[in-house]
């Protein structure tokens, strides 16, 4: 009998070669999966389909796993107001580790001798499956053609001309990859650090001018309604706003950070929908909880994102850091008011029944209610203290 390979499979030209090295050269068994986490359209997935069995697939899966990427993921990216560097929403890092999950459970469930993946060894993804599928399945051994033969595009693209497979692999000037929580944008001007995305390479153009408002209601962290509509489907909720925003071009930007395998990157990303949630809901918090919480809150979810990103994901301390990030939310509830216009928006204000604001204690500025003006002098006095007396010292010992 044939040894048995699942292909991570999306359908582009390193993993239609792979699929078709696999079965003709090396005579694998080939069967094909790929993983859906909101980026993929019903007429997408049947094209992908189609590819796999006209490169030779014996059989071929889609996995959808957007519900679970959102639960596992997303919510926690919210929770957590994860913005790698204070910029990129971790949009398509977070997928490939999802998108690996379901690929490895997969390769379980029809008892496959081998998982595969089309990464190259340039990138980040690789390790992102690699270390996914040797943690939850370390005897499956893993086959990745592209990497391990170093193949040029046009290699691959005359091997599958000559083996009788027909598409169009034609470059395009950027690669982009669209998913439910953001769409990155690469190449030309992303590979030099002294340019910038021109406005054509985005996905989504101006189409609006005019200003509008937008509402985001949160229950205990989660996005609950989009302008006072709700829907408990929120991955709904996440399209609609996406709908809504990205007419206006909002959510460009340009990420620049450290790789895992230790290089810079530059990549660009449009993402309307994550950078209005997550800043919202950052705005909701201030409104809502500690100081405390907020900080101790910044250093879980800077750690949380960091994690995410580097393939970390089923480290245990991330189930810790998830607990803490859902505790903190039980009191962030409460509407947000989002002014719209193009390439911008401005956060308005907030409406909560948790609003730290909304208190007897005193209006900042104003007035006092729970104290006096002696009390304030008191306080005052021994905050100084410290300061006082480490003074006092050096001046003492400046004689």
């Amino acid at each position: 009998m044939k040894e048995k390979v699942l292909l991570a499979f999306s359908g582009g030209l390193d993993t239609s070669f792979c699929a078709m090295y696999l079965a003709k050269e090396k005579g694998y068994e080939v069967h094909t999966a790929v993983a859906n986490t909101g980026g993929f359209s019903e007429e997408e997935l049947k094209v992908i389909e189609d590819k796999a069995y006209r490169l030779g697939a014996k059989t071929h899966k889609t996995l959808d796993v957007t519900k679970e990427y959102y639960q596992k993921s997303i919510k926690y990216m919210v929770f957590g107001n994860v913005l790698r560097n204070g910029t990129y929403p971790i949009s398509v890092s977070s997928e490939r580790i999802f998108q690996a999950l379901a690929i490895i459970n997969y390769a379980k469930e029809i008892h496959a001798d081998y998982v595969a993946h089309g990464s190259t060894g340039a990138g980040n993804d690789q390790v992102r499956f690699d270390l996914t599928f040797d943690v939850l399945a370390p005897n499956i051994k893993i086959l990745t053609p592209t990497r391990d033969m170093v193949l040029t595009r046009e290699y691959e693209i005359n091997y599958l001309k000559e083996h009788g497979f027909v598409a169009d692999f034609s470059k395009m000037e950027y690669s982009i990859n669209k998913g439910l929580w953001g769409t990155s944008i690469g190449g030309k001007e992303t590979l030099k650090s002294g340019q910038t995305l021109p406005d054509a390479a985005y996905p989504s153009q101006v189409v609006k001018t005019e200003e509008e408002t937008v509402t985001i209601s949160f229950e205990k962290g989660e996005i609950t309604a989009i302008n006072g509509k709700k829907d408990n489907n929120k991955i709904n909720l996440i399209n609609k706003l996406e709908n809504i925003a990205n007419k206006f071009g909002i959510g460009r930007d340009m990420h620049i950070g450290d790789t895992i395998i230790g290089i810079k990157g530059r990549v660009g990303f449009e993402a309307a929908a994550p950078l209005l949630i997550i800043n919202a809901h950052k705005m909701l918090e201030k409104h809502t909880l500690t100081k405390w919480q907020q900080y101790w809150k910044d250093q879980l979810g800077n750690w949380y994102g960091m994690f995410l990103h580097e393939a970390q994901y089923l480290e245990p301390v991330m189930r810790d850091i998830e607990k803490f990030l859902e505790s903190s939310q039980q009191h962030v509830t409460g509407t947000v008011i989002i002014n719209l216009r193009p390439l911008g928006y401005t956060l308005v204000g907030v409406d909560s029944p948790f609003d730290l604001m909304k208190t007897d204690f005193g209006e900042y500025g104003e007035v006092n209610r729970a104290w006096s003006a002696d009390d304030v002098k008191g306080f005052t006095k021994i905050l100084g203290n410290q300061m006082k007396i480490y003074y006092n010292v050096q001046k003492r010992n400046e004689k």
